[in-house]
């Protein structure tokens, strides 16, 4: 059984197809990703997979259910913490939970009886009568998904859910998300956090062009994909040197005034930096595959 599936999924918006054939399986209480550069089609998918909008054809199932046939029905399980906050200023913390659970036919007083364990979740406590107006873009987004939890679904979509946060922010919603895949939630999130994808997914996708080009384990992603070792280098004479490194390193490319070599023993490489030549020795990452997969120019 899956918490979400979506097959052969088809959308257009007049002669652009933004979603093409999209294919997805989401096991329950997995952790999974939707990697794309902007225009990908992530968002539209999202929207599709929750009733929001109708595929041109396609089929799917979301905790059960024919979406979008019996979107509603689905919806009553479903959590979601959109790209951005769109908490009440007019209420304060805890109105905007109270308000936001009548939605869903949830009694004030069984509400309220949750409140203060959403609060403590979302590192909120002591601030249930603190106006919108006064949080950090911290606080908002962990009031964002603490709502998102009030009627206790079983699958919570995230739209890019740390997108503008400092790092100890960052790092408390990441805490926050392992807890809720630890009690057997099933999670779908999109990020062009890299770092964030491999840290939290069990499996993720990389969509491109409307399209899913790889789809599994960052871990197994990063050994299909890229060579294990990088080299990123950089400083006057690079180019010069960058000949020579050709001779070394089985994948070398120029990006800007960067230098990047990849390969499984880059220590010949290494030795071969000399003069003013700055370099970082890393091993390869989930953002390697995404941009060898994506390419590396600005998408807007």
């Amino acid at each position: 059984m899956t918490a979400l599936s979506a097959r052969a999924l088809r959308k257009s918006y007049g002669d652009l197809e933004v979603v093409s054939g999209v294919d997805l399986a989401v096991a329950p209480g997995e952790c999974f990703g939707l990697l794309g550069p902007n225009g990908a089609g992530k968002t539209t998918t999202l929207k599709l997979c929750l009733g929001l909008i109708e595929p041109d054809s396609g089929e799917i199932e979301l905790l059960g259910e024919p979406v979008p046939r019996k979107a509603r029905e689905a919806r009553a399980r479903v959590g979601v913490v959109p790209q951005f906050d769109n908490l009440d200023p007019d209420f304060t913390v805890e109105e905007n939970l109270v308000v936001y659970a009548r939605y869903f036919g949830i009694a004030k007083e069984e509400i309220r009886e949750r409140i203060s364990a959403l609060l403590e979740f979302a590192g909120l406590a002591g601030r249930g009568d603190s106006k919108i107006t006064t949080l950090s873009g911290g606080m908002k987004r962990r009031l964002t998904l603490a709502r998102a939890l009030v009627n206790d679904p079983q699958l919570v979509f995230m739209d890019e859910p740390t997108t503008g946060l400092d790092p100890q922010a960052r790092h408390l919603i990441w805490e926050r998300l392992r807890r809720l895949t630890q009690e057997g939630k099933t999670l779908v999130l999109t990020t062009h956090f890299m770092e964030e994808a491999e840290r939290l997914c069990h499996r993720l996708a990389i969509m491109d062009r409307g399209r899913i080009i790889a789809e599994g384990s960052p871990r197994a992603l990063i050994a299909e994909h890229i060579e294990p070792q990088v080299l990123e280098v950089h400083g006057p004479g690079y180019e010069t040197w960058m000949q020579r490194a050709k001779g070394l390193a089985p994948r070398v490319e120029r990006v800007g005034d960067t230098v990047y070599c990849y390969g499984e023993d880059i220590e010949p490489v290494l030795k071969s930096i000399s003069g003013e030549l700055s370099y970082l020795h890393r091993p390869a990452s989930l953002e390697d595959v995404f941009l060898k997969l994506t390419g590396r120019d600005l998408r807007d």
